[in-house]
């Protein structure tokens, strides 16, 4: 089991990773991010995928092994020498309840490490860009809706004589004009910033109806780098999780507030709820593996897959739903789990007393019934048009 296990989270992980990895390749052949740094980016990301390819591995691992076992009729012999369905599931409780607590570790430990040093690391690329775009003497288009002009520039971060057009504000335009100019990263916000000195701000309205005037000592200004937002943007859509602590204080300062911690609360609930998915799929994987002899080993693998969609399809909506408050937060993330328990103890129930599956029986019969006609519909059809490409036309004899 540890083996198929282990070549299924590797396996499903770089499936996941998939598309960050194509869109990496992009970020380093087109805009200057580095190999290393986008070999980081994937190692904080992976967590996140780990709490989804973990659960759904065990489930692999226990259909794969037990499937093996019946298709060699190891199983008929471990039975006749009297050992029954429930003693051969003492390993695979065993692995499960190792891989619950591994699964554990990464929901409360690895993930918020992973959200963090996401964070962190593009807020390096963003201060990294900032330094090096900007050049003297040249007019720079690299931030958003601002055009900026340095005269000269000392060190990484210290800009003379600065001329900025900033668009940002429809229908306005702004010119600033700063004796220096200074850039400051923001660990904070991770943001950078503009910090002009002894300078003046030409303001001119919506239709030029008004033009101010505005002498400053200081002035600040943040700066927006399009391609690092985008980077930003796209690759922290998943990096959005958070300890432990910070979610119960989260929660506490949303009660102060008056504000409803219903969203905060189903992401707790989340931490629990779905580790507890490892006991289960070990235990109903080993039954379908068992149940599974007529379709070979792509049935119980197909069946699993059904499983598993099912289970994170019901997560969505419990989650939703959890949010909304149209369920208690707490209940709705462990929805998922009621039926996912219903279902493992009926199939390791049935298949302890080797009773007949009767209704999945020939709901399982209708459906490979339905894939075999397929697969003779395919066949048939594919032949027609081999027969049809290989007649010849006839020789015209003029």
């Amino acid at each position: 089991m540890l083996t198929v296990f282990t070549i299924s989270v590797v396996f499903l992980t770089t499936i996941f990773l998939l598309e960050q990895m194509l869109y990496m390749s992009h970020m380093i052949a087109n805009r200057g991010l580095t190999f290393w740094e986008g070999m980081k980016l994937m190692v904080y990301t992976c967590p996140v995928f780990l709490t989804i390819s973990m659960p759904f591995s065990i489930m692999v691992a226990s259909v794969a092994v037990f499937n093996q076992i019946c298709g060699d009729n190891e199983y008929v012999a471990m039975k006749t020498s009297g050992w029954s369905f429930l003693f051969l599931m003492r390993p695979v409780i065993l692995f499960s309840v190792l891989v619950y607590i591994a699964t554990n570790f990464v929901v409360f430990y690895a993930t918020p490490w992973g959200t963090q040093s996401f964070r962190e690391e593009i807020f390096n690329i963003i201060k990294h860009r900032a330094h090096i775009d900007i050049k003297p003497k040249i007019f720079n288009k690299d931030f958003q809706n601002l055009v900026l002009y340095a005269n000269d520039k000392k060190g990484e971060n210290i800009l003379i004589d600065v001329f900025v057009a900033d668009n940002s504000a429809e229908g306005d335009s702004k010119i600033i004009l700063a004796k220096k100019g200074v850039i400051v990263s923001d660990p904070g916000t991770f943001k950078i910033k503009l910090q002009f000195e002894n300078g003046t701000v030409h303001n001119v309205t919506k239709d030029g109806k008004s033009y101010n005037i505005l002498d400053f000592d200081r002035y600040e200004r943040y700066l927006e780098i399009p391609d690092v937002a985008k980077l930003s943007k796209r690759l922290t859509v998943r990096h959005k999780d958070i300890s432990y602590s910070q979610l119960k204080k989260k929660i506490q300062e949303r009660i102060e507030e008056g504000k409803n911690p219903s969203r905060y609360e189903v992401r707790l609930s989340k931490k629990f709820s779905i580790p507890f998915a490892c006991l289960l799929f070990g235990l109903l994987g080993a039954t379908l593996g068992i149940k599974s002899n007529r379709s070979g080993k792509s049935g119980g693998m197909i069946v699993s897959a059904v499983v598993v969609a099912l289970y994170y399809i019901t997560i969505v909506f419990s989650q939703n739903l959890g949010s909304n408050n149209i369920l208690n937060p707490t209940f709705s993330m462990w929805i998922p789990n009621l039926w996912l328990f219903a279902l493992t103890f009926y199939m390791v129930w049935k298949t302890a007393h080797e009773t007949p599956f009767t209704t999945m029986v020939k709901i399982w019969n209708f459906c490979l019934n339905c894939y075999e006609l397929s697969q003779k519909f395919h066949k048939k059809l594919t032949s027609g048009k081999q027969y049809q490409n290989s007649v010849t036309p006839p020789v015209n004899s003029n």
